[in-house]
């Protein structure tokens, strides 16, 4: 009986950590559609996987809000390409994975925009 009471536990405990992933979101503050969004761990160029994959039309809208997939709490420097075809960056953006996003951007975040 002990050892299914904590087998549940477990399943609940394990159930919700992954029900707070799913709630891991960006939200676009700027004034441009975003095409290609990727996170590396700040300081470095380990670009992970392009996030905007994660949208069904592929892109992020302004004030449109994108589930981010297999990032943890942490800061990040930011790529993004927007819908003019420019690469901008934002650095040491703080990541939560609590609340009702875990970053947003809005224009005066992006830096070294180039074409």
């Amino acid at each position: 009986m002990r050892s299914a009471i904590l087998i549940a536990a477990l399943l609940i405990v394990a159930s919700t950590g992954a029900f707070a992933a799913d709630k891991t979101r960006f939200w676009n503050l700027t004034s441009v559609t975003i095409d290609k969004l990727y996170l590396a761990p700040a300081g470095t160029t380990n670009w992970g996987p392009d996030q905007c994959e994660n949208d069904k039309d592929g892109s992020v809208d302004p004030d449109e809000r994108l589930q981010l997939k297999n990032i943890v709490a942490g800061t990040y420097d930011v790529k993004l390409t927007d819908e003019h075809g420019r690469t901008c960056y934002a650095k040491g953006v703080k990541v939560k994975t609590t609340g009702a996003y875990s970053f947003s951007l809005n224009d005066k975040d992006l830096t070294d925009c180039s074409q």
